[in-house]
């Protein structure tokens, strides 16, 4: 026995995201997926399907708390030169007290060819009060 008695899953909230290699601050959330496209067929005389992948999509979102204007700067550029803003994504988990990292370290992930996608809020306001959160989509190229 190793002397320890309980199970260390990654607490979500160990972690880190850049955005063009500076760290987001005021991220609260990271995700990014990998969804692939299935075939999917049968040949007669076969109870159960076959599958095959025969292409992929990655995907993503963050949500952060607004503290600078670089979604807008982005947008600005964009409608001045007409470019598709392409990003580099980064999520780091460094959960050093979890099962995992003991095992394997920081795990990293890294979208690159990041597109924005869906709605890119300019302004919101709120009688509720609270810290304005924003979330941003996105679909990446690849992942290295």
């Amino acid at each position: 026995m190793n002397g320890r008695y309980n199970a260390n899953p990654i607490a979500l909230s160990e972690g880190k995201v850049f955005i063009d290699g500076v760290q987001v601050l005021t991220g609260v959330k990271c995700e990014i997926k990998f969804t692939p496209d299935v075939w999917e067929g049968k040949v007669l005389g076969e109870r159960s399907p076959s599958s095959r992948w025969t292409g992929y999509k990655i995907t993503g979102s963050i949500t952060h708390r607004v503290s600078t204007p670089w979604l807008k700067e982005k947008i600005q550029q964009y409608q001045k030169d007409g470019i598709t803003p392409e990003l580099t994504i980064q999520g780091v988990m460094d959960d050093k007290g979890s099962d995992y990292y003991q095992e394997y370290g920081s795990d990293v992930v890294t979208a690159v060819g990041c597109v924005l996608t869906g709605d890119i809020p300019l302004m919101a306001l709120d009688t509720g009060g609270g810290a304005r959160e924003d979330a941003i989509s996105f679909n990446a190229k690849d992942v290295i």
